[in-house]
């Protein structure tokens, strides 16, 4: 099969090693952060905050969260062009979606005598919501739209990718407290370009196969 999408999803791989020498342009930055903010999510609730881990410091201070279990994604902390830390909000409130619906009026979405009943489909995030106020399942599941989103984005950039769920998460969180604010992060994304000793950038894609993922009746 030919088609762009298709050439974007073939072509991208998980970078084992990175090129310390090479940095994602500016303007490809701003591409890709403009495809972060524009990700769906239920009830457009957006329980996210991205931490852009580009600085020297930045990328020692996640150098050393890394313990001895995951010490084979600690060099990306360095050699990578950045790493996005993508946090999500465990306790999401109404006073949380207020942001939504006041983006809404100001957007033109919705009009401001109609403010109130914008908040209705907070039920959903009510409902995903325990008794003690705990929404990380849900929380996290639209933050892995998000995580989705940004890698065919960085497909189709042509930057190369490496999803991190090997933290030491209490570490990085504490490390991180200021910055993520109250968020939470189980899942980083170093992003740059592959180096030459990279193995696993050309090697054959593999998947499962059709017949085995899907049904159609």
């Amino acid at each position: 099969m030919t088609h762009e999408i298709i050439e974007d999803l073939q072509w991208r791989r998980t970078t084992k090693k990175y090129d310390a020498s090479r940095r994602v342009s500016k303007d490809d930055l701003n591409v890709l952060l403009e495809a972060m903010r524009l990700t769906a999510s239920s009830i457009n609730s957006q329980p996210w905050r991205f931490v852009l881990v580009e600085s020297d410091a930045a990328k020692q201070r996640l150098h050393g969260t890394f313990t001895e279990k995951f010490q084979f994604n600690q060099p990306h902390a360095l050699e990578a062009s950045l790493v996005i830390l993508l946090g999500h909000n465990p306790r999401y409130t109404r006073d949380d979606y207020a942001e939504v619906v006041d983006n809404g009026i100001e957007d033109g979405r919705i009009k401001p005598e109609d403010r109130e009943s914008g908040f209705r489909s907070f039920v959903f995030a009510e409902m995903n919501t325990d008794e003690n106020g705990d929404t990380r399942c849900w929380t996290k599941a639209q933050l892995y739209i998000a995580l989705g989103n940004i890698l065919h984005t960085l497909a189709r950039l042509r930057i190369d990718s490496t999803p991190i769920e090997g933290l030491d998460t209490d570490r990085v969180n504490a490390e991180f407290r200021e910055e993520l604010g109250g968020y939470w992060c189980e899942v980083a994304l170093a992003i740059g370009y592959h180096h030459a000793e990279d193995r696993n950038a050309s090697l054959p894609k593999s998947r499962r196969r059709m017949g085995s993922i899907l049904l159609r009746i």
